[in-house]
């Protein structure tokens, strides 16, 4: 399934799309397949599998915790892709999510090419623009990629224009300023950002950055079309005695965000 067809699905319903996030290789390989398909089966829409990488730039304490723990024991671009193929084997979109530098290393060609053979339905690109680098999109095109950028608050009309053009699948619009983490209150700007990032697209718009809870996650899907949640799942997982009471953590986690979405 692309992420299109997730988006219209959940569209269909009346509903947000629910878009999930681990990193790939915690707390092992097979453990975070575990978790990302546990995380499905209890009614994640969308997977965002994590490119481990060294200097996560807008990832908070929670996230940089399990993605150094996956780097030491040596979680490669190869597992991620391994990650990725499980997961697209339930038939829910996996799309990864990663800097720049690791995709710029084993080379966007070569990427776009092996993430595509592995089911994958696109990247997540935080740290970079579109108008930055000259050979992901082009890699990404050629082999049927979505290529998501993000939008923020401080986004000018001109630069979410010009980012949404770029978008394929859908756009990340990022409720606050700051890095990764579960929050009390989602940012008050997410509202009109998705307003403004809608007045330039017809893609899906799914917010995140600091949902951690059904309430939020309803709160956001009455004017967006995916709800995002990355740090709360990694918190799940840290936070379990063993890795079977993770994937148990991570799943009803996922049921509640998912009931969360489907309320009027």
């Amino acid at each position: 399934m692309t992420t299109s067809v997730a988006f219209e699905k959940a569209r269909a319903e009346g509903r947000a799309a629910l878009v999930g996030y681990l990193p790939a290789g915690y707390p092992s390989v097979d453990g975070s397949i575990a978790a990302l398909t546990a995380m499905v089966a209890a009614g994640v829409d969308i997977v965002e599998v994590g490119l481990p990488y060294s200097d996560p730039l807008i990832d908070g304490p929670v996230i940089q915790s399990a993605v150094d723990a996956a780097l030491r024991a040596g979680t490669t671009t190869t597992d991620v892709l391994r990650v990725v193929e499980a997961v697209a084997a339930t038939e829910a979109p996996a799309v990864v999510m990663s800097y720049w530098n690791p995709l710029d290393r084993y080379g966007a060609a070569a990427f776009a090419r092996d993430l595509a053979a592995a089911g994958g339905a696109g990247v997540i690109t935080p740290d970079l623009t579109p108008d930055a680098d000259d050979t992901w999109l082009p890699a990404a095109r050629e082999h049927g990629l979505d290529t998501v950028f993000l939008v923020a608050p401080s986004s000018t009309p001109e630069r979410i224009a010009m980012t949404t053009a770029a978008c394929r699948g859908f756009v990340y619009a990022t409720s606050v300023m700051g890095v990764t983490g579960t929050r009390e209150q989602v940012g008050d700007a997410a509202a009109g950002l998705v307003e403004r990032t809608k007045a330039t697209t017809d893609l899906p718009v799914a917010v995140g950055l600091g949902v951690s809870t059904a309430a939020q996650a309803t709160e956001i899907a009455a004017y967006a079309d995916g709800v995002v949640v990355g740090s709360a799942f990694v918190r799940r997982l840290l936070d379990a005695a063993d890795p079977a009471a993770g994937v148990a953590a991570v799943a009803e986690l996922a049921a509640d965000l998912a009931a969360g979405v489907r309320e009027r």
